[in-house]
This record gives structure tokens, sequence and C-alpha cells, in this order.
């Protein structure tokens, strides 16, 4: 037993000997996770960037029905048959286009708190074009004394290739992450156009022969029109170093024009804060 005490009295003697010759170092008195710092980004400031993606649009060309065909038949005998009532039903074409841009912003930060203003703008190939017939022959003589062979066309389209939009944005910092939220309004740039025809033939007796009258057309057309919407998307930017950044982005853009035009794009960015 005396021999047993006598061993560990000297194993503890060797052993803090040794501990006092060691150097003092740090990770043994539990400071490492105290030198330890999250890596943060300073989001508050001016910043420019370019971007670039792939977006789709929607054109509802029955969201608002054009009025040529009831100005062509203002004062004609056809307009007993109701034909400025028909529904053609042009129905909605998608169009599928890259994008390219570039935006600029400032960002105000209180803590982890962004609140910014944003400019953006891109570059692309929207729209489409649609275009329906119908033809009808009146069941019973008009007050002309004449039965009537009536077919209406009517075609419209749109073209849009320019796109800004001014939004506020609330995002909210997480180290070198900075989600985000967007809302505000949009303007474009497009090509719109409208157009109806309308042929006409007559008979005395209800199956014919129909001798043709003179067709009617009208066309309405604006080139470079400036057209107006809202927006609305989410977002992240990602601290690269300093102040260079990277971006994805969803933007949701909507014109209520006389062709009612939906438009979603993904985009990826790089930019540069001041």
């Amino acid at each position: 037993m005396r021999r047993f005490l006598l061993a560990a009295a000297m194993w503890g003697a060797v052993t803090g000997a040794q501990a006092a010759d060691l150097p003092d170092l740090p990770v043994l008195r539990g400071s490492f996770t105290d030198g330890l710092t999250t890596s943060r980004a300073y989001w508050e400031g001016l910043y420019i960037g370019g971007q670039a993606g792939y977006g789709s649009s929607d054109a509802n060309f029955d969201s608002k029905p054009s009025s040529l065909i009831s100005s062509l038949i203002s004062d004609n005998v056809v307009q007993q048959m109701g034909v400025d009532r028909w529904n053609l039903g042009l129905g909605k074409q998608t169009a599928r286009s890259s994008v390219y841009g570039a935006f600029v912003g400032y960002n105000w930060q209180w803590s982890d708190v962004v609140l910014g203003l944003e400019a953006s703008y891109v570059h692309g190939s929207f729209g489409g074009a649609a275009s329906a017939s119908k033809e009808l022959v009146s069941g019973a003589p008009l007050t002309d004394t004449f039965y009537h062979d009536v077919a209406v066309t009517s075609a419209s389209s749109i073209s849009i290739s320019d796109i800004a939009t001014f939004r506020g944005r609330a995002a909210y910092a997480f180290g070198c992450f900075l989600p985000y939220a967007f809302g505000g309004f949009a303007l474009g740039k497009a090509d719109i156009s409208h157009s109806a025809l309308v042929t006409d033939a007559v008979s005395a007796v209800p199956f014919g022969p129909f001798r043709p009258l003179m067709p009617l057309r009208a066309t309405d057309a604006v080139h470079n029109h400036l057209i107006y919407g809202y927006t609305a998307g989410l977002g992240i930017d990602i601290n690269l170093v300093g102040g260079l950044f990277m971006r994805a982005e969803w933007e949701y853009i909507r014109f209520t024009t006389t062709v009612d035009t939906n438009i979603n794009t993904v985009r990826a960015g790089l930019g540069y804060k001041f």
C-alpha cells in the first residue's frame, strides 16, 4: 500500500512539472471560441450592377376588346345581327425570351434591417399575336330586305422590348446574405396593333347566291408606345469580397394596357456597393 501511494505521489509531481513547462496556449484556457467572429457585410450605400436571365410572358388578347369592329359597322345594316358583340375568342399567347440589363440603387441599414430604393432595366422580346374569325348568315331579311352573309376577322399583337421597374426593397441581413422582397411600378416600351376586317355579301333569297359588297377594314397601331404597370418579387444578394456581391432574383410584372400582359423573369446579377 505504501509503495502504491509513493508511486502516485511521484507521478503527480512529474505531471505537474511538465504542465508548468508548457507555453500558455489560449486553447488550453478556453479562449478559442471567444476569438471567433461572425462574418458580416455592411450594405448601406450606393450600388450598381449588371444582370441577365430568362423570362416568359402571357398576353391576354381578350382582356379589352377592340372597338374597331363597332366603328366599322356603326352605320351599317349588319349591326342588326349584333356583329359588334361577337366573341371571337382571340385568347392568350405565351412567349419566352432571354433578358439582360442593369440595376442601380441605394440602401439604408439599421442593425440587420435594410431598406432601399432601386431602378432596374432589362431588354428582351415579350408579347405575341393572335387572330380569329367568325361568319354568320342572317336567318331573316334585314331592314334592307336582303339576307346577309357576314364574316369578321380580328387580329391583335403586342411586342414589349424594354422594361424598367422602380421599386422599394425591404431586406434583413444574415451575415453576408441579404434576402429581400420588393414592389413598385413598371414602365415598358411596346408596339401594339389591332386590326379588323368585315366582309358582307347579300342575297334576296335565304340560301343565295350571295353578292359580295365592299369589305370594311380598320387598323389601330402604335409604335414605341409607353405602357404602365406594377412589379413585385423576391431575391437575395450575397457579399463575395469587399463591395462585390452577386444576386439571384425573381420578378413579376403586369402591364395593364389594351392587351394585358404578365411577365415573369428569373435573373442572376453581379454588383458593386461603393
